[in-house]
């Protein structure tokens, strides 16, 4: 009978080792992968910017006739009023 060592008995340990580094090193790129991106998102989605939700509505908005139509469709009513008449506008 052998005695249970060898070459055979090391390989495994090895290798074993070796695996358990490898998984700790992919989870530690995992994590740093992860903080960069959150970092980036960040940063992107915090800038600052000049574009407001007022500068955005005419590029955006449907035609004044839609919006008329819509609002008549689901019991609304619309005026025709500018926006620089409305109280409570800054301009």
């Amino acid at each position: 009978m052998g005695t249970g060592g060898g070459r055979g008995a090391r390989t495994d340990g090895v290798t074993h080792m070796w695996l358990d580094i490898v998984i700790v090193a992919l989870f530690a790129a995992g994590i740093y992968s992860f903080a960069l991106l959150t970092g980036f998102e960040k940063r992107f989605l915090t800038r600052k910017t000049d574009r407001r939700a007022e500068n955005l509505y005419d590029e955006y908005a449907d035609s004044p006739r839609k919006q008329r139509r819509f609002a008549e469709e689901h019991g609304g009513t619309w005026k025709d009023d500018p926006a620089d008449t409305r109280p409570g506008s800054r301009r």
